[in-house]
């Protein structure tokens, strides 16, 4: 990897938006490949702290807090702080937050780490810590379907970000146009690892019977179009599918909603176990609304669909609409009939593998141009 040359040790602490869990986003794979590269480097890795009231008042077993190791990844700390009630009784719960996130890397012996921000929830701790600070803008919250509170407290922290970070990495050419209208900006998209992809896999056991339509990624509403999935769950052969593999962000009354209509959620499942459910399926569908918010989006299965070669019909949304064959694009009118003539194709057109200069670079290429950003961040004076 590029980006060492000159530049000497330092620690990184990552405020993330997603737990490190099994199933695997960009934040895991740029940690991998930095680590692998920088032999001597630290990282704290901050999740989404434990929210206790919610947890209490939805039933929900209050998950672990604090801090844990990661198996395989003995140079990484994964700290979990709670949050005890929300924003709009806490205002000030943020920079508690941050504060706790400082104490812990100092106890780490982190000294004058480089702080990564995904979580602009944590613009305190880039303003008070005095600790250099990269932006790494991966969706634009400023633009998601909020409350008025939390969309003014997205854009507070958002700009303050934006004049604090010594370096702002975007990874979609949305964000690059809307971010870098107001300050330099390094554009580095996301990867993927095209021999994962591509390695024979046998069928999982947990999928239905017959032919699989596939949704695979997290279901949420702001990327979803519910009313779509719920026509295309009822609309399929009765001896195919509509599956989703992945987390379930989706509110329980929107989950039955398309249960009800013939849809099966099989759960969160492992990145390494996620090649054999494309390679299975029949089709790979992305049902998503168009909006602004899915314009920001880089969506890391792009890439993973064309290098497993599945056959893919997808609404016109970021990262898809421009990748041709085996990938599909159909309008929210058209997308039930697209998805039934290609179930109806003939068996030679249901398979193609990727070939070179189809799918994007590497995650060791990608995290090289991020380290490269660390570094140049912990070079500028403050």
């Amino acid at each position: 990897m590029s980006g060492d040359v000159g530049v000497g040790p330092f620690d990184v602490v990552c405020c993330s938006l997603e737990a490190w869990d099994d199933v695997w986003r960009r934040n895991q794979f740029l940690v991998r490949e930095i680590l692998e590269s920088r032999p001597g480097l630290r990282i704290l890795f901050v999740e989404p702290p434990v929210d206790v009231l919610w947890s209490s008042l939805h039933d929900k077993r209050v998950p672990p807090s604090g801090t844990r190791t990661i198996a395989g990844f003995e140079r990484v700390t994964a700290y979990r702080p709670r949050k005890w009630l929300p924003r709009r009784l806490a205002p000030g719960v943020d920079g508690r937050l941050s504060r706790r996130v400082e104490l812990r890397a100092r106890r780490l012996g982190f000294r004058n780490p480089v702080l990564w921000v995904n979580d602009s929830s944590y613009a305190d701790l880039a303003e008070k810590s005095g600790w250099p600070v990269v932006y790494d803008v991966t969706d634009d919250w400023t633009l998601a379907s909020r409350s008025e509170r939390e969309r003014r407290r997205q854009v507070a922290n958002d700009q303050r970000l934006m004049a604090l970070a010594r370096e702002v990495v975007v990874c979609s050419p949305a964000l690059a146009s809307t971010r870098g209208a107001a300050r330099p900006v390094s554009l580095i998209p996301n990867g993927v690892d095209v021999d994962h992809f591509q390695a024979a896999r046998d069928r999982p056991a947990d999928l239905p019977g017959g032919r699989i339509v596939l949704y695979s990624g997290t279901a949420a509403t702001d990327r979803l179009d519910v009313e779509l999935c719920v026509d295309l769950a009822r609309s399929l052969p009765a001896d195919s599918t509509l599956v989703f593999v992945g987390p379930n962000a989706c509110h329980p009354q929107v989950t039955r909603r398309l249960v009800a209509a013939g849809a099966v959620f099989l759960g969160p499942r492992s990145y390494a176990d996620i090649p054999g459910y494309m390679q299975h399926a029949e089709l790979i569908v992305v049902p998503h609304v168009v909006t602004p918010f899915t314009e920001s989006l880089d969506p890391i299965k792009a890439r993973e669909i064309m290098a497993a070669g599945s056959r893919c019909v997808a609404t016109p949304v970021a990262g898809f609409r421009d990748l041709g064959f085996p990938v599909t694009i159909a309008s929210r009118k058209a997308f039930v009939r697209t998805v039934t003539e290609a179930l109806m194709a003939k068996p030679e057109a249901r398979c193609h593998k990727a070939g070179p200069g189809e799918v994007d670079v590497s995650w060791t290429s990608r995290a090289a141009e991020f380290l490269a950003a660390l570094d140049r961040a912990t070079l500028q004076p403050s």
